[in-house]
């Protein structure tokens, strides 16, 4: 059987132990893009869910939705105040599609009606296509069963088999089910071993066990049910492979058994009891399920989530708390969104006499849901302009001076718009950031002074370190440009060996870099004359190619603005 099979039969097991009793195991993440396979995890999950409620829930959901508040538009049109119900006011479960863009806020609501133990359960419907696109982590903390499905092929995933009868009769056994005294132990053991903090995640596989018990006909817990709650809870959840036995801590002994009493008849037969496998076996079986590549993943999703970059946002966005007002907009009111008053009423104003003759109440001031105005606000966020300058021994013998003076021209102008300013100088071997984004020009025309010059071209090397400053300043929340002022004679790679050929391809796999990040650019050539094959650099980066010689400071100042400024 292939891994693909296997991981369908998982997911066919994980969703008839759910529908036993989502409300105890709170719910399923579920990762996967959309398409057939999901499809089908979806039409399972109906057959598995008959006879209970499911709903929909947008990761954007406001507060008025989610619990309930006051329906402006009926108390308006009723002149009393009338009240909504939340979806979160029944239980039933919740289906949540694009769960990876769920707000914190959002998410710990969710978490706390989860624990409050209503009867809600939820199913994270995870789209994400990159490490850092991932669930919240206060939510997957208390959803039991996660299956990831990113990578699975539609010819190793038929109909699942999902049969409504025989989970009804697994219902009815479910509340029979009893546990062993030592499966809690166990599992909490397996669970520290795998590196799970969590003290959710024993139970929650407590929960499974039980349900896999059920669908199983047995009214007792044991071995394969304890493996089954390792397979579908603890094993996704592992942030370490477990040691091995050697590794592992002695077990303490246990004490001698009393002597027997001899009134006791000698011929008593000892009582049933369930031969749970031990807890190396356990381990065993949970280090057999984890991906040979979990210590790489973990790695790169950790890295992913902490790079500087991962939480930057746009220049511009539209919100309706601060920032430079726009004009208010027809709307709804719930969640964040604030009504603007003075709108609102003037909107309203021209109404007024035709509404008085309508009504018995012409000394009221009569406002429908067509008059709420909203507020808009756009909070734009600093600009940040990264200067990569070329101090080889090319540039400096070519015009080392006039780009120093050209740098100054497009730092005093930055400096009108209070915008911050970093230069980064390569030469040699590598690169070095001699000014982290500032607002100083005083201190950035000093280092622009000091700029030495002489060595190799290791154009690669700037354009990797501006790249790395600019994920550091979208982390900050600024907007990162890049201006490049080289005259393209690249002759030194990333690893800082002599190579023309290789310098030049790596210099247009880090250009392609900046521009797959989206960062606007400006390529400014310091050459003598325009330099063959900067003008190709300049388009692999998406950025506008000037030579100095045709370009003043009027004409730099206009390319600055022009192409630095974010759309």
């Amino acid at each position: 059987m292939s891994a693909g099979e296997e991981r369908w039969q998982r997911v066919n097991l994980a969703l008839a132990c759910f529908a036993l009793d989502p409300a105890a195991l709170g719910g399923i993440w579920l990762r996967a893009r959309v398409g057939p396979v999901r499809d089908r995890v979806h039409k399972g999950l109906e057959t598995a869910l008959q006879g209970l409620t499911l709903r929909r829930l947008h990761p954007g959901i406001g507060d008025d939705a989610l619990f309930g508040g006051v329906d402006l538009g009926a108390t308006l049109a009723e002149g009393r105040v009338v009240r909504t119900r939340g979806v979160l006011g029944d239980p039933g479960v919740l289906v949540m599609p694009m769960a990876e863009r769920v707000k914190p806020g959002l998410a710990a609501r969710l978490a706390a009606a989860l624990d409050g133990r209503t009867g809600l359960s939820l199913i994270a419907l995870d789209e994400g296509a990159e490490p850092e696109e991932t669930l919240p982590s206060a939510l997957a903390d208390r959803l039991a069963i996660h299956l990831d499905l990113a990578d699975q092929s539609l010819s190793d995933a038929p109909d699942l088999s999902l049969d409504p009868a025989a989970l009804a009769e697994a219902r009815a056994l479910l509340p029979r089910v009893t546990l062993p005294e030592t499966a809690i132990a166990e599992l909490a053991e397996v669970a520290a071993r795998l590196g799970i903090r969590s003290l959710r995640a024993p139970l929650q596989a407590l929960a499974v066990a039980r349900a896999s018990a059920a669908l199983s006909g047995e009214t007792e817990v044991d071995g394969p049910d304890l493996v089954v709650a390792i397979e579908l809870v603890l094993a996704p959840r592992a942030t370490q492979i477990p040691d091995t036995q050697d590794n592992a801590p002695e077990p303490e002994p246990e004490p001698p058994e009393p002597p027997q009493q001899d009134d006791q008849p000698q011929d008593s037969e000892p009582q049933d009891e369930i031969d749970l496998p031990p807890v190396e076996m356990l381990l065993e079986a949970a280090r057999a399920m984890l991906p040979p590549d979990l210590l790489a993943r973990l790695q790169a999703g950790r890295a992913a989530r902490h790079a500087p970059g991962a939480n930057g946002t746009g220049a511009a966005k539209k919100g309706n708390r601060r920032g430079r007002p726009l004009p208010s907009r027809p709307g709804r009111p719930g969640g964040e969104a604030r009504v603007d008053l003075v709108a609102t009423l003037r909107a309203a104003a021209p109404w007024q006499p035709m509404r008085r003759a309508l009504t018995e109440q012409p000394d009221r001031l009569h406002i429908r849901m067509s008059d709420i105005r909203l507020r808009q606000f756009e909070e734009t966020s600093d600009r940040a302009i990264i200067f990569v300058v070329d101090a080889s021994g090319s540039s400096a013998m070519a015009r080392m001076g006039e780009a120093k003076g050209a740098i100054e021209l497009l730092l005093g102008e930055a400096y009108a718009r209070r915008d911050h300013v970093a230069l980064i100088a390569f030469r040699g071997d590598g690169s070095e950031v001699l000014l982290p984004p500032t607002r100083s020009l005083v201190q950035t025309k000093r280092r622009l002074a000091l700029l030495p010059g002489g060595g190799g071209t290791p154009l690669a090397a700037g354009l990797k370190a501006a790249l790395e400053l600019a994920q550091l300043a979208l982390g900050k929340g600024m907007t990162p440009s890049v201006a490049l002022l080289t005259d393209g004679r690249a002759n030194v790679d990333l690893g800082g060996i002599a190579d023309r050929a290789q310098a030049g391809a790596d210099a247009t796999a880090m250009a392609r870099a900046i521009r797959a990040r989206g960062l606007p650019g400006l390529v400014i050539d310091t050459g003598l004359r325009p330099t063959r094959g900067l003008d190709a650099l300049a388009r692999e980066m998406g950025a506008p190619y000037l030579p100095l010689p045709r370009a003043d400071a009027r004409a730099l100042s206009a390319a600055v603005d022009a192409s630095l400024t974010p759309a």
